[in-house]
């Protein structure tokens, strides 16, 4: 069986043709993965800007696909399905994802499968290494999601966890800027962060109070927050640097105004190491308690940030010490592509999961 996956939910444009093989421990196999990145695009405004994201979707969708098709060595008549992803994402460019893939399924006459975005990050992994030991603990986190997932069995995701603020990529997206190290965040500051001192700056680490992590249900909930965290690392470089207030008040008193100066290369690169510490600990911290608590046999870790060298490095130490195989996808299937929401199509697939032609996009999608 062969499946087209679509993913346009923030700004890749992707498709990609996934083959059901016959077996049990590796079921799929990738035949094409083709990703248009937008980062150029959104660089110089300093992140993703929806109304330019969805105008960039129109112009490489019908490209992407042909490749696609192309490289799996196929045709488009000989698909057997098709998969989009319905939601969450910036609404603009997932309606350009589920037209394209409503028209194509229609003329096309094949069933099509609406995708949570997040189930496509949860199936990377199953894509990736086949069947993982279950019941298992799924933390998603990019520059939009962090949520932690019990999976019981597969096909199964129950959230018990989620940011209360910001995501974790975003907060490498705010922290960045504020540095002055450009956009996207995340691999800049990786990459600083290698020759940085993670102990220099003591930032502070969230914790969350007993009212915060019980829900109504009395289930125990292991939440994030880096609002805090962002927040510290900006009064300190604004501690480092010459406030403007404080001159104009020391002026006014007559008193000698220090000239203002630039953070040095090696301070930006503490202060990477310190925030990069801060956020991989604060990940691992809930993603492991809630393994302890699930009793999980396995801990996967999905989503662009799962591409972080820190947080591979750490979660696989955390790992052995706790007797729990982690998994994480390749840096492909790490960031936002059309495989992964291939493989979560197959798997709803055979569940029966159909979509009308009444589909839509749905910005918040619930999972």
């Amino acid at each position: 069986m062969l499946l087209l996956g679509l993913e346009t939910s923030c700004d890749e444009t992707a498709a990609a043709v996934v083959e059901e093989v016959n077996d049990p421990v590796r079921p799929w196999r990738i035949r094409s993965s083709i990703v248009a990145s937008q980062v150029a695009i959104h660089r110089e405004w300093g992140g993703v800007v929806p109304e330019l994201a969805s105008r960039q979707h129109l112009r490489d969708i019908c490209g992407v696909v042909e490749r696609a098709v192309e490289e799996a060595g196929t045709s488009l008549a000989a698909l057997d399905a098709l998969a989009v992803t319905q939601g969450p994402g910036l609404v603009g460019s997932l309606l350009v994802g589920v037209s394209f893939a409503k028209s194509l399924a229609l003329a096309l006459g094949r069933p099509l499968v609406a995708v949570h975005h997040l189930a496509g990050h949860i199936e990377s992994l199953f894509l990736e290494h086949g069947s993982l030991p279950l019941p298992a603990v799924v933390l998603v986190v990019s520059g939009g999601h962090t949520s932690l997932f019990h999976v019981p069995e597969a096909g199964v995701y129950r959230t018990i966890g989620r940011t209360r603020d910001d995501a974790a990529g975003e907060a490498y997206d705010k922290v960045a800027k504020l540095l002055g190290l450009g956009y996207p965040g995340g691999p800049i500051i990786d990459t600083l962060a290698k020759d940085g001192n993670d102990r220099a700056v003591d930032f502070p680490v969230s914790r969350m109070t007993h009212r915060d992590r019980v829900a109504p249900d009395r289930t125990v909930r292991f939440e994030f927050s880096f609002s805090g965290l962002k927040t510290s690392v900006l009064r300190y470089v604004r501690g480092q640097r010459i406030d403007g207030a404080s001159d104009a008040a020391r002026g006014a008193r007559g008193e000698p105004v220090p000239q203002p100066r630039t953070l040095s290369a090696q301070e930006v690169r503490d202060i990477a190491a310190s925030f990069q510490r801060v956020v991989v600990e604060t990940l691992l911290d809930r993603t492991f308690g809630a393994a302890r608590w699930v009793g999980a046999k396995s801990v996967g870790i999905a989503g662009g940030v799962s591409a972080n060298s820190r947080l591979r490095r750490d979660a696989v130490i955390r790992g052995q010490e706790a007797g729990l195989p982690v998994f994480v996808p390749s840096l492909h299937l790490s960031t936002d592509n059309a495989a992964m929401i291939a493989a979560a199509g197959l798997r709803r697939f055979h569940e029966g999961g159909r979509a009308g032609w009444s589909l839509n996009a749905e910005a918040s999608l619930a999972i």
